[in-house]
């Protein structure tokens, strides 16, 4: 309701009944806060029906008012809750009050948390609109963190796995750097009791995650998503054909190789037996201010490091003092 238009609720017959409760500052507030004329009565009047406990349709009308002046205020969200409960409203219609008010809220804490409150509620029936809601806001925001939590908590209680995939999948597409659709990928992969687990997922995920690494070896998402496909499986992790290869040939194209190395880094300290081939490799991105060959190939991939991802060369020069002499 536009302000200009707003009748103020000292006007209204309905309110006539109800004394407002102003706020209590004490009689010497050091910073008084200028609230706007209409937010300080609408908060009054939500002061007096809260003391007295009013679960009425119009106080359910006023923490409508309160929510569109301040959407953070988790009072008068509680205390929209406590009355949905005892006027049994239809959910279904808070969950389009909530579509409206989340437009331009889409980080509100209190807004999030009450929408689950509400789908849990509703059970089964709400998870294909709250799948749809979350996609609509990450489609404004990939990254919204809120968005992609209630998501994630949806599919798990309340279902509706089939087309996860298929959506990380569309999501990658569209910017293959998305660390969270990457995260939600590897979520759907471990936690959909449709697909079987990780194992059964993990030759198809790492023919994947070979093609995206090859197509832009710069991409750390991609890297760590692989790593992740042998979580709790080192063994595997070092004897895979696919990552050393990966590895190869990132390394053999002198391009973008920096996680290429750091895997490899990884795969060394796992007791990975390097091919010759690899430490050809290697070798070759050396440079001649480099240090002399190391046969430690661990030694010269830290080296090299050093020396191309100075944002963690204190990393590897640590990591390099741990290895074994």
């Amino acid at each position: 309701m536009d302000s200009d238009d707003r009748i103020p609720l000292s006007e209204r017959p309905e309110w006539s009944d109800v004394t407002p409760l102003p706020q209590d500052d004490g009689p010497n507030p050091i910073v008084a806060i200028a609230y706007k004329e209409d937010f300080a009565e609408v908060m009054n009047y939500f002061r007096a029906v809260y003391r007295a406990d009013e679960r009425s349709p119009r106080s359910l009308d006023l923490t409508a008012e309160a929510i569109a002046m301040n959407p953070g205020n988790y009072t008068v969200w509680h205390f929209r809750r406590l009355i949905l409960e005892a006027l049994n409203v239809n959910l279904h219609d808070e969950l389009n009050f909530l579509d409206d008010i989340a437009e331009s809220n889409t980080k509100n804490y209190q807004i999030w948390h009450h929408r689950r409150w509400v789908a849990q509620k509703l059970g089964t029936d709400a998870s294909r609109k709250e799948i749809e809601f979350t996609k609509n806001i990450l489609s404004l925001d990939s990254k919204n963190y809120h968005a992609w939590s209630h998501r994630q908590w949806v599919l798990q209680a309340l279902g509706g796995w089939e087309d996860e995939l298929d959506y990380c999948h569309e999501l990658l597409e569209e910017d293959v750097f998305n660390n969270s659709a990457w995260n939600q990928r590897y979520f759907v992969i471990t936690r959909s009791p449709l697909l079987g687990g990780l194992k059964a997922m993990r030759e198809s995920e790492v023919s994947y995650t070979v093609e995206a690494i090859l197509a832009h070896p710069e991409n750390e998402s991609s890297w760590r998503y692989l790593r992740g496909l042998y979580s709790g499986d080192t063994h595997s992790w070092i004897t895979a054909p696919q990552v050393s290869s990966v590895c190869l040939k990132v390394l053999s194209g002198k391009r973008n190789f920096v996680f290429a190395l750091s895997t490899l880094m990884n795969l060394l300290c796992h007791g990975f037996q390097p091919s010759q081939e690899l430490r050809d490799a290697v070798d070759a991105l050396r440079t001649p201010d480099d240090s002399p060959t190391d046969p430690d190939l661990a030694n010269t991939v830290c080296l090299i490091l050093e020396r191309v991802d100075p944002i963690r060369v204190n990393y590897w020069l640590w990591k390099k003092s741990k290895l074994p002499q």
